[in-house]
């Protein structure tokens, strides 16, 4: 069972629940995700699998995830990292927002970059591909009603556009 630490307004650590008991009580709690980049200056998106319980078939950030009790949002986002692309490259911290939004418990999103050109070896169980695009090409998906994690469009709406 993943456990996920709650946190106050300010980001203070004032508990721990399980992931399932966060989202039934509404606890807020923190979330990383990496924008990768390749040298041409194209962001790398997963299409999440269809066998994930929160936004099937949907873009998102190349890289996201629970932070987990006793981890940093470094620590956790490396660890993500591996697990859903099989590999690492060097995080830089591009910022930190609380993100509320109807339907889910508020949470604190810490969004790193990264260079990378790949290769990924995506994990098959939660991600069904990682394609880049230019950020043109990300426009006109958005305005074209593609699918995307919700967080994925505040954080390109934020950081990106």
């Amino acid at each position: 069972m993943e456990f996920l630490d709650a946190v106050d307004e300010n980001d203070n650590i004032i508990g721990k629940a399980s992931k399932d008991e966060v989202y039934e009580k509404f606890i807020r709690h923190r979330i990383v995700h990496v924008l990768i980049f390749n040298r041409k200056g194209e962001m790398a998106l997963q299409l999440r699998s269809a066998n994930v319980s929160f936004c099937p078939n949907c873009w998102s950030t190349a890289v996201g995830g629970h932070v987990q009790t006793g981890e940093t949002y470094e620590e956790a986002a490396l660890r993500e990292y591996e697990e859903e692309l099989g590999t690492t490259s060097k995080l830089e911290l591009v910022g930190k927002d609380l993100y509320e939004a109807l339907g889910v418990p508020p949470k604190f999103l810490a969004t790193f970059k990264s260079i990378s050109e790949g290769p990924f070896n995506p994990d098959s169980n939660v991600v069904e591909r990682v394609e880049f695009f230019t950020i043109g090409k990300l426009k006109e998906m958005v305005s074209d009603g593609e699918k995307f994690h919700p967080e994925l469009l505040f954080l390109l709406e934020k950081y990106i556009f």
